[in-house]
């Protein structure tokens, strides 16, 4: 078996497609660090950038659940692994700039990940991350059964969470990006709420989710600034209702969920008929196939 192939060997144009386009962020930074465009310190600017594709690749793969429910793309559920094994290897790119930083100063590196309570939270969901990747392998679902299997995997939820974290303390003051990936991860961990009670495919309930997911990501924006910085967190989350400048991440996170329950109208008022058989096929998550 190729990335680009299933596992009958038949060439899967979604997997090319997938495994092309995870390349693009690695090739983008070697292009801007060979022509210089990483800034005055570009192995920090490097380090950065690898650790913020490591923290939206972890979430786009969350993101195939709902996208095969919502949008009836079954087919998905072929690319979720590579999108997994693609979050594990940027952030091991992250964290071999972060030795290079410290000019492979080993003895630093273990000193600064037991000292700093950030790097040691990133060093925590890297371990985590390992443990998913190296357990990703068909022959280690069954060899676990799909019960544990699946069980060992929903630490991916709490890997997100410490990713997430660590995103915010390395950012500090502007945690925009940051506020955009929780609202999307609340979204997310919403819709595996809903489909639990089986209101995965209710418009009202995913358009409560939206709303939801929105006003959370402007609260963890206020409560961020409030805690944490000497900013006036009153100003950030008025700046929620000022669209002279910006649009804050809070309404990208209620855009994204209205665009998530607009999907799923056209799926299952415009096609009925996709519906009646998206609902006969079951889509049932195969063994092993949970998160």
């Amino acid at each position: 078996m190729t990335p680009w192939t299933t596992r009958s060997g038949a060439l899967s144009p979604l997997k090319l497609i997938t495994f092309t386009a995870l390349w693009l962020p690695a090739g983008w930074l070697a292009l801007q660090a060979a022509a210089g465009w990483l800034g005055s310190k570009p192995l920090t600017e490097a380090i950065h950038q690898s650790g913020d594709w490591a923290v939206r690749l972890l979430l786009i793969s969350l993101a195939v659940t709902p996208l095969r429910f919502i949008g009836a793309w079954p087919d998905l559920i072929l690319v979720r692994r590579m999108l997994g094994l693609a979050a594990l290897a940027y952030t091991a790119l992250h964290v071999a700039l972060y030795v290079a930083l410290e000019a492979f100063d080993l003895g630093k590196v273990a000193s600064e990940i037991a000292l700093r309570i950030y790097l040691t939270i990133g060093f925590v969901a890297l371990l985590g991350l390992a443990v998913l990747g190296a357990t990703s392998t068909d022959g280690m679902i069954r060899r676990l059964g799909s019960v544990r299997w699946n069980r060992l995997h929903s630490i991916v939820y709490a890997i997100a969470v410490l990713a997430l974290v660590h995103f915010a303390l390395q950012r500090k003051i502007d945690i925009s990006e940051v506020t955009l990936m929780t609202g999307f991860f609340l979204w997310l961990m919403g819709f595996r709420l809903l489909k639990r009670y089986g209101r995965h495919r209710s418009l009202a309930a995913l358009l409560a989710l939206a709303v939801a997911a929105g006003l959370m990501a402007a609260f963890a924006e206020f409560a961020w600034y409030a805690l944490m910085t000497g900013v006036p967190a009153g100003r950030v989350l008025a700046a929620n209702l000022d669209f002279t400048y910006t649009i804050r991440p809070a309404w990208w996170v209620l855009a994204a969920g209205l665009g998530m329950a607009g999907l799923a109208f056209l799926r299952t008022r415009a096609f009925p008929e996709r519906r009646r058989s998206f609902t006969r096929d079951g889509l049932v998550e195969p063994a092993g196939e949970t998160p």
